[in-house]
């Protein structure tokens, strides 16, 4: 059996439920999935400042629980703290945005990200960069209504999304359409035939790339940049932190 550790490294605990059911649809017979919500935070993450306070929560989490479990993701668009997990973690971590890039890549040349704000689009556009996809990046649309309760984005703004996806392939170009954030988990699923090009959902991604890695057992990086930190005084952390700081080997 195959345990995966969804983090959620916003508060929300409806989307932590629209995580977990993408999630479980997307499983293969013999894969077990947990989520866990953030315990501190905001409501979702739109910045890179609200992404700093999500990288802690999702390494506070990761450092409690991810014994129990054969790879972790985190599940937040803009994959907050993933490149610091995996240098942490001693098994296979991956995120969102990583896992839904990957896939998008084997299904077609440009990619286009319809996100649920324009205020997120500019951290949105770091993180493809920095996984040096932005040449493969035809557009980042976002939805430009107040969102009254993250968790009901999908019914309350729906044919809003649809329509921006259809813009990014009539005047982008894109080949491919990324569903951006955890509270569109499942979109991708329920517009199954609407789209004229594929669509790709960050979570159901990262499950399927998360058992490929944990099948693959690639082994954890001892040299190289991705190498466990090094021991050295720390203060202030909490013991399961300081535990991984002092036993990733």
């Amino acid at each position: 059996m195959t345990r995966i550790l969804l983090i959620n490294p916003n508060i929300s605990d409806s989307v932590s439920e629209l995580i977990r059911a993408e999630a479980q649809r997307s499983a293969a017979p013999g894969t077990e999935v947990e989520v866990l919500t953030a315990p501190f935070g905001v409501a979702y993450i739109e910045t890179r400042f609200e992404a700093l306070i999500g990288a802690y929560a999702a390494a506070q989490l990761a450092a409690e629980h991810h014994a129990r479990f054969d790879a972790v993701v985190v599940a937040a668009f803009g994959d907050p703290g993933l490149p610091g997990l995996r240098e942490a973690l001693p098994c296979p971590v991956t995120g969102l945005t990583e896992a839904a890039l990957a896939s998008a890549c084997l299904l077609g040349h440009r990619f286009s990200i319809v996100a649920i704000s324009q205020r997120i689009r500019a951290w949105y556009r770091e993180t493809v960069q920095s996984y040096g996809l932005d040449g493969r990046l035809a557009s980042i649309r976002g939805l430009d209504e107040p969102l009254a309760d993250i968790g009901r984005v999908q019914g309350d703004q729906g044919e809003r999304l649809v329509a921006l996806a259809e813009r990014c392939v009539a005047e982008d170009g894109a080949d491919v359409i990324v569903l951006a954030g955890a509270p569109l988990a499942g979109l991708a699923r329920s517009l199954k035939g609407r789209l004229p090009v594929p669509s790709v959902d960050g979570v159901s991604s990262a499950v399927k790339h998360a058992e490929t890695l944990a099948a693959l057992q690639p082994g954890k990086a001892r040299q190289g940049s991705f190498a466990p930190p090094p021991v050295k005084p720390n203060k202030g952390l909490s013991p399961a932190i300081q535990a991984l700081l002092g036993g990733a080997r």
